[in-house]
This record gives C-alpha cells, sequence and structure tokens, in this order.
C-alpha cells in the first residue's frame, strides 16, 4: 500500500506530469500551465545555444526564473534549430543587467536587455501585465507604450499566438504551456490568443506575423485567426516603416517566399500595406513577373541549402522592373546609357527608399549590382578584368543569369560570361576573340543591338565606365 501510494506520488511530481494528467486534475487553475518534459514532445537540448544557456543560468543563479521563449521554443519541439534565442524572466531590466558583465538596456516602448557573449546576443524581456485601462494607445489601439511588470501567466497571455506562448527551462527541461500551444504545434494550427481582431489593433504587424508564420510552417490560420485580417488591413499603415522592413525581411528569408507574398494578397494585406506586393502581383510584363518569381525562388533554394543571402540582392531584384522600364524611357528620349540608367536608378530609389526602410548599406549593394549590368555587354580583355575584380561581381554575374531565364538579355551573353569564368586561359581567349568580332554595347532592352561606333577624334570609341560617371 506504501508502495503504491509512493508511486502515485512519484508520477505527480513537477516535471514529470504528462500532458494527460494535467489535464485530467480538478485542482488546476486558469493560471497554472500545462508542463511537458521537454525531451518527450521533441527537445533536443544540444540545439540550445551556448549563450541562451549562460543567459538563464546567470539569471536562476541570481534567484530569478527564466526561460527560452517565443519562436525558439517553438522551433524546438518542430526539430527546427532556432537562429534566435529570446529569454524571459520575472527579474526587472535593472537586476537583469547587474547580472551580467556585457548587458545593456535598449526600447522604449517595450524595455529589453541585450546580454552579449561573445558574437551571440540574446535579448531578456521581463514578465509583462495585461494592458491596464490607462495603457498609452493610438486611436486605433496600437499599444504604443507599455513596462508594466507582471506574472508569467500575463505574459504568456500577452504574446500572439499559442505556438508562440511556451516556455522552456533548458536546466530541467521543461515545457510551461499556458495557452495548448503544444497541441497546436501537434495539430499545425496557428491561433491567436484572446480576442483576434483587439489582438491586430494593438499591434497590426501580427496579420503579417500570422501568414508568414504560416507560410513557413506550413500551418492553417485558425478561423477566427484570420477572418479580421481583411477588415483591418488599412492599419498597416499605422506601423513605422521601419518594423514593416523588418517584418519584409523575415518573410523574404522565411524559405517560401515567393508563397508568403502570394498569401499576403489573398489576405488583403497587399495595396498600401507594403509597395512591393504591387510589384511583384501586379506587373503587367510577363518577363517581369517571371523575372521576381525566379529571383524568390532562387532566394528560397539557398535558405534551404544553408547558404549566405544578400538582403541588396533581393531587393535589387524587387525593384529591377521599376530601373529597367524607366532606364528604357530616359535612353529613348536620347540620354545616353550609363547617364540614363543612374538617373533610372536615383528616381527608384527617391521614390521608394522612405516607404520600404531600406538601410543605405543595402541601397549601395543594389546600385553596384544595377551598374554592372551593362558593364557585362563590355567584353575587351581590359573591360572583363576590371569587372571581375569589382567585389560585387559575383552577384552581379547572377543577377545577369536571372535576366537571361526571364528573357530581358540574350541567353548568349549568360553563356559567354559562364564559360569564360570557368575556362582557362585558352578558353578566354578564344572567347574573347569571339566577342569582339561580334562587337555591341549594353542596353537596357530585351536584347544588345548593334550600334554603329562614333570614333573619337583619336580613332579610339570611348566606352562610358559606369565607376566614373557614377
Amino acid at each position: 500500500m506504501i508502495r503504491k501510494i509512493f508511486k502515485t506520488l512519484a508520477r505527480l511530481a513537477p516535471g514529470k506530469l504528462s500532458s494527460k494528467a494535467i489535464r485530467r486534475s480538478n485542482e488546476r487553475t486558469p493560471h497554472e500551465p500545462e508542463i511537458f518534459k521537454g525531451s518527450r514532445i521533441g527537445i533536443d537540448q544540444r540545439l540550445v545555444s551556448q549563450a541562451a544557456m549562460r543567459t538563464i543560468e546567470g539569471l536562476q543563479k541570481a534567484g530569478f526564473q527564466a526561460f527560452v521563449v517565443g519562436g525558439a521554443v517553438r522551433d524546438l519541439v518542430l526539430g527546427i534549430r532556432p537562429k534566435d534565442f529570446d529569454v524571459a524572466t520575472n527579474a526587472e531590466p535593472e537586476q537583469v543587467q547587474r547580472c551580467f558583465r556585457r548587458a545593456r538596456i535598449i526600447g522604449r516602448r517595450f524595455r529589453l536587455v541585450h546580454v552579449m557573449f561573445g558574437p551571440d546576443t540574446i535579448e531578456v524581456s521581463t514578465f509583462r501585465a495585461l494592458q491596464a485601462e490607462d495603457t498609452d494607445i493610438d486611436e486605433h489601439g496600437r499599444v504604443l507604450r507599455d513596462n508594466v511588470f507582471g506574472e508569467q501567466h500575463e505574459d504568456a497571455t500577452r504574446r500572439d499566438f499559442t505556438v508562440n506562448a511556451l516556455y522552456y527551462d533548458p536546466i530541467s527541461d521543461k515545457v510551461l504551456d499556458y495557452h495548448h500551444g503544444v497541441k497546436d504545434l501537434k495539430d499545425r494550427i496557428l491561433r491567436m490568443i484572446g480576442n483576434a481582431e483587439h489582438r491586430y489593433r494593438e499591434d497590426p504587424v501580427r496579420m503579417l506575423r500570422a501568414v508568414r508564420l504560416a507560410t513557413k510552417l506550413d500551418f492553417r490560420i485558425e478561423s477566427s485567426t484570420s477572418q479580421p485580417i481583411r477588415q483591418l488591413a488599412s492599419l498597416i499603415h499605422n506601423i513605422p516603416s521601419a518594423r514593416l522592413f523588418d517584418e519584409m525581411l523575415k518573410l523574404l528569408y522565411s524559405g517560401n517566399s515567393y508563397e508568403g507574398l502570394r498569401q499576403l494578397r489573398e489576405q488583403g494585406l497587399h495595396h498600401g500595406c507594403l509597395p512591393l506586393l504591387d510589384l511583384v502581383f501586379e506587373e503587367s510584363e510577363p518577363s517581369a513577373v517571371q523575372f521576381i518569381a525566379l529571383a524568390l525562388h532562387a532566394t528560397d533554394d539557398r535558405i534551404h541549402d544553408g547558404k549566405p543571402v544578400s538582403a541588396g540582392f533581393l531587393f535589387a531584384a524587387l525593384l529591377w522592373n521599376l530601373v529597367r522600364v524607366r532606364w528604357q524611357q530616359l535612353h529613348q528620349k536620347g540620354e545616353h546609357l550609363i547617364p540614363a540608367l543612374n538617373q533610372a536608378i536615383d528616381e527608384v530609389i527617391d521614390q521608394h527608399l522612405d516607404a520600404l526602410a531600406i538601410q543605405r548599406r543595402y541601397v549601395a549593394d543594389m546600385r553596384e549590382i544595377w551598374l554592372m549590368q551593362p558593364r557585362f555587354e563590355k567584353r575587351q580583355a581590359a573591360s572583363v578584368a576590371r569587372l571581375m575584380e569589382h567585389i560585387r561581381f559575383r552577384a552581379g554575374y547572377d543577377f545577369l543569369l536571372l535576366r537571361a531565364e526571364a528573357g530581358q538579355c540574350g541567353a548568349d551573353l549568360a553563356q559567354w560570361w559562364t564559360h569564360y569564368i570557368e575556362g582557362d586561359s585558352s578558353e578566354r581567349a578564344r572567347l574573347q576573340s569571339q566577342a569582339a568580332s561580334a562587337g555591341g554595347n549594353g542596353s537596357p532592352g530585351k536584347s544588345s543591338r548593334r550600334r554603329r561606333k562614333r570614333a573619337s577624334p583619336e580613332g579610339v570609341q570611348r566606352l562610358p565606365d559606369p565607376a566614373i560617371d557614377q
């Protein structure tokens, strides 16, 4: 009899509760979580970063609670290695900062602490209370400032989706689940915590996030979560452009970017929400649509293969058709080739830079990739050597391949460069001899056309050099 009692107590010990046992418990209150053994629901502790481990250990040794939280726990349960780790704690920002040698408090709307270990940065947030009546919000319901700290169950209710409201303690290997997020993960459902319309008004970016996560994870958006999106899509206009850019970048890096953009459009988030969506789906020229689709699919392939992706290249591809059309217009009006391209680039960047909040370093990459395109037409030995020494040459060459595949330049030009890059010295000499006999200069049209050469006073043709004309 005594042995049976001890066995029963052992089964009900903290950390050893099964999900079924917890659901059957009549003593559980709404503020108590379901507790799962991490290893039993698919979490591999080896996927937890050492920086996150050290952050949690440091806070727990100081007497505080600390958990990996949000998307990292979701990915761990799904068997995906998280890219970033966030930590939630009951320690206030100043207390967190005192626990670590390298830590700084950031943010106004939500005060956070960045804890740094070498190149790794862990973002630590304090449990937040439920929204109070005097919370600072705008006329649309968006929260502007909120640093009221609370209990863990309140913090969980403040999270957006059930699958993001999981707390994992890697030291004890426990997952705390307040909103049946583990069940929704198993059922592959994305469900908003609380009233979806109210939560979208609090932060309209959640509408974009819902579509991005559903596309990335191949989840179904629960009906009451998706229903208000089309009606509230215009609230995106109230979001700072920098936050929209960050969300757009996450979607483009999701590994399923083209489908993500298509889903945003289906949900009514295309007109005016993100200007690039209009460019992708409402372009009338088939080659323009094909070019963007090829660029996005190529990006997805690189992400799946674990290769690096350039944001500058991505946005250069998404905005290229605007540049190309304006380049054609200016060139047809009599503007010289390279000055026309420079002017087209300036106009497009000036028009879209503020709306997209693209960082200047990406703009510089975009400009270099675009300005390289007419230089690929010039295949004299000196021009080829200079171009191949360019720091962005590989990106420019990949861009040329996309143009050729979409029918925006001659396939023979892309083949020539491919053979030249892969060829030995004798093959390169043969290719340059072949190019010299063919002649021709760059043009913004679909294919290069032969143009009559006009000699300089010395009898030598001068070709415009983008590096000088810029």
